[in-house]
């Protein structure tokens, strides 16, 4: 990342019937910008406003100083003369086309000769383990090898805006690992932006610089992968880091929640703040413990699943939390739905910071 002026600078503003996108998005040279938020938010709206597939209403895009699109100007470049590259969740390769020749289409078009595309998009097919599979037509490739196709599809033109929707959506396990793990050297190789939209969080920690929470059309916490997990500010982003988190009022050690429940935290606050703590901090009791932990209450167990090796606990009642512990752990406490648990949480193991 540089000090520099961002090169990518955009206010995207979309207006719909139902819906309203309102953000500010920067990245700077070589930076990947990671977009996060529940099914709605308007993630693919912002990256199909970037693309220029779909038009603002107000607001501004400039790309390294260039104004793409600025309604006030009634100025719009077409997405095909923007130098922005898109990988969408529906491939959209030509299925009359080889791989090596889907892959070859954007520098053709971009006036390389035949042979010197071929040959650029055959290197791209080798980076991507997709070399034998040269000659196949898209019917003939699995999703995660159309996946693939298209990403090297998008990075052949050497785009300086890499769009990607859910990249790693299509591919399995193994394939998606493996994929990851290229498409991290393939971004920090070239210094064009990326800005990436993805459900899975760990492709977002992976993949991006820097993450941008979005809920309800608008960005609600920004930030790198590390400060985005170690300091959560809404229910949504504690969920996808898999951490418990409240907000509340503090006084020296001590949160009181708006229902009046108290949380003693290690860190010293005062005012507006937020407490969170990972569900393996949480012991669980069928008695009342005693013990050091300052943070105990008595809850009923909601629901359990397998998160994991682990056994994940809903917990209902005073304070709603989830907790982990081992199959053997939750066997031997005979946990179910309804039962009466007391769970307990170590101040230290508690995160609290302003709100």
């Amino acid at each position: 990342m540089t000090a520099d002026a961002p090169a990518l600078d955009a206010r995207l503003r979309v207006d719909r019937a139902a819906f309203s996108l309102d953000l500010s998005l920067t990245a700077a040279p070589g930076e990947v910008v990671a977009l996060l938020g529940p099914n709605g938010a308007g993630k693919s709206t912002a990256l199909r406003a970037l693309a220029g597939l779909l038009p603002l209403t107000g607001g501004h895009l400039r790309l390294d100083g260039r104004i793409l699109e600025d309604p006030a100007e009634r100025l719009h470049t077409p997405a095909e003369e923007r130098p922005v590259g898109v990988v969408f969740q529906d491939y959209l390769l030509f299925p009359h086309l080889s791989a090596l020749d889907n892959v070859a289409f954007g520098p053709r078009c971009q006036g390389r000769p035949k042979r010197e595309a071929r040959a650029e998009a055959a290197d791209w097919l080798e980076r991507m383990g997709l070399a034998e599979h040269a000659a196949a037509r898209p019917g003939r490739l699995s999703g995660g090898q159309a996946q693939r196709v298209a990403l090297a599809r998008a990075l052949a033109v050497r785009p300086r805006l890499l769009l990607l929707d859910e990249p790693l959506a299509a591919l399995d396990a193994r394939t998606r690992l493996d994929v990851r793990s290229q498409l991290r050297r393939h971004l920090a190789e070239f210094e064009a932006m990326a800005v990436l939209v993805t459900h899975d969080p760990l492709d977002a920690m992976v993949l991006a610089d820097r993450l941008v929470v979005i809920e309800g059309g608008h960005e609600v916490q920004s930030g790198s992968p590390a400060e985005i997990a170690r300091r959560p500010r809404t229910d949504y982003i504690a969920r996808l880091v898999g951490l418990n988190l409240y907000q509340g009022s503090a006084e020296g050690h001590l949160v009181t929640l708006a229902d009046g429940t108290v949380l003693a935290t290690t860190e010293e606050l005062t005012g507006p703040a937020f407490v969170a703590f990972p569900p393996s901090a949480v012991t669980l009791h069928r008695e009342e413990p005693q013990s050091s932990a300052r943070n105990v209450w008595e809850l009923k167990v909601a629901g359990l699943e397998l998160h994991g090796d682990q056994v994940r606990t809903d917990l209902a009642g005073a304070l709603p939390m989830a907790a982990d512990l081992t199959p053997a752990a939750a066997a031997e406490l005979d946990l179910a739905p309804g039962a009466t648990v007391w769970a307990s949480v170590k101040a230290a193991q508690t995160h609290a910071y302003p709100a």
